[in-house]
């Protein structure tokens, strides 16, 4: 099967869709003392929150990526390689670039931290940007999880998607009801496990077999969406919002799954026009590169708003109307097109690091030359635990550095890679045995 552009277009729309959500929603003012604060803009102006149904486009990476990971895991087992090797691979395209980031951003806050920095200052500026970690640990974990999921897709099809969807809806009444702890944590495997799952069916032709099939989850998933949220508990808000209980994203919700699966109905619905679209080789040009830099798009997307931040807030050059005001709401296109002109710098100066990142992961060996698989896993959960921490203080909590997830970084991507960079350097060595010589000797 070769390489589908639908799948590349949906990574590349739902990360454009993520970026500009969250580069809209970002609010700054300067107070009278100097500092610049961060109103919550969908608390501050509840309304907005109906623009997150607009912009909650996360189903769409999940379902791409269980759909991509369906087939590199079936080609792998076809060529004989192992669920660790498979694993170490797929995580190292992840952590490698994370890595990276991880570290230049630790480093500036330990320059900052130094030079005097206020501390409540850079504990907003170390959150806002790791606020995107929360996917990490979650799609690290599916990934981790996809040679069961799969093989529990071999063997009953679609009737895996309903039934990890129903423990998530048991899972949620706990939460909503008793406040059962740590129990909503499972939704988060769940949830977004069901959008990795319908990856599969769709990549083996189960969804769109019929068109009523995709017809009906679109409607269905609406109307429950829409049932939960009238009248149900549910908020209409699509991401966190200070305060909200019980929210729809921590942990994802009833809600969240019936929008799951709305959305994957309606992305399979439009697939046919869509891919006409994707055969133009000038359409085509526009999305692919969107797809392969999606990584460090997610990543990285908010660095420019501290940037333009910096050169216009802290300088007074940024007029400041009062907060969802028209003209607010009109200098957000100029706002936007900056902070575009910004990442797209962004980018191109991190281009030779990531050529370098590219380099080390394709030295990294085979999955056939490995041998002992325990790094990997110790490294994986090393990463999730530390990746996690991050997403829920950021890098700088209390205005400190944080040692122990920066550690668990750094200390978890050396023992993913450990095996496989074990396993390179013995292909590379020559064979030491002498070679036996058989037959005469002319």
């Amino acid at each position: 099967m070769g390489r589908d552009r639908y799948v590349d277009f949906l990574r590349a729309w739902a990360i454009v869709l993520v970026v500009l959500g969250h580069w809209l929603i970002t609010a700054l003012v300067r107070e009278p003392g100097g500092q610049i604060t961060a109103p919550e803009l969908l608390t501050t102006i509840p309304w907005t929150q109906w623009l997150t149904l607009a912009f909650q486009i996360m189903p769409l990476f999940f379902l791409a990526g269980g759909h991509a990971a369906g087939g590199s895991w079936s080609r792998a087992r076809a060529a004989g390689g192992t669920a660790a090797g498979w694993l170490g691979r797929r995580a190292l395209r992840l952590l490698l670039p994370t890595g990276l980031y991880s570290g230049l951003v630790l480093l500036a806050v330990g320059i900052c931290s130094v030079a005097g920095v206020d501390a409540d200052t850079l504990a907003l500026v170390g959150w806002a940007m790791a606020m995107q970690f929360w996917f990490l640990p979650v799609y690290l974990l599916l990934s981790a999880l996809t040679p069961l999921l799969y093989a529990a897709h071999r063997r009953w099809g679609l009737l895996v998607p309903p039934l990890l969807g129903a423990v998530a809806l048991a899972a949620d009444v706990l939460v909503v009801t008793v406040h059962a702890p740590y129990v909503g944590l499972l939704n988060y495997v769940l949830v977004w496990g069901v959008a990795y799952q319908l990856g599969f069916c769709w990549r083996d032709g189960l969804l769109t077999g019929r068109r009523l099939v995709p017809l009906a989850m679109a409607a269905g998933g609406g109307l429950a969406f829409a049932a939960l949220v009238a009248l149900g508990p549910f908020p209409v808000s699509l991401i966190l919002v200070t305060g909200q209980t019980p929210s729809n994203t921590n942990p994802p919700s009833a809600a969240m799954l019936a929008w799951v699966v709305a959305q994957v109905g309606l992305c399979l619905l439009v697939a046919v026009p869509v891919r006409r679209l994707l055969d133009r080789e000038r359409v085509w040009r526009v999305v692919r590169p969107v797809s392969v830099a999606s990584m460090t798009l997610y990543l990285w997307h908010m660095l420019p708003v501290l940037a333009v931040a910096a050169a216009f807030y802290l300088t007074d050059l940024a007029p400041e109307p009062a907060l969802g005001s028209a003209a607010w709401w009109a200098l957000r296109v100029p706002w936007l097109l900056m902070l575009g002109v910004a990442l797209a710098g962004v980018v191109s100066a991190l281009g030779p690091l990531e050529r370098g990142l590219m380099v080390l992961y394709e030295r990294t060996g085979p999955d056939a030359g490995l041998r002992q698989a325990w790094p990997l896993w110790l490294g994986l959960a090393m990463n999730i635990a530390a990746l996690s921490r991050l997403a829920v203080r950021g890098f700088a909590p209390d205005g400190r550095l944080p040692e122990l997830p920066a550690l668990g970084v750094a200390l978890g991507t050396a023992l993913v890679m450990l095996p496989r960079w074990t396993a390179a350097r013995r292909l590379d060595q020559p064979d030491p045995r002498p070679v036996r010589r058989t037959g005469r000797q002319a």
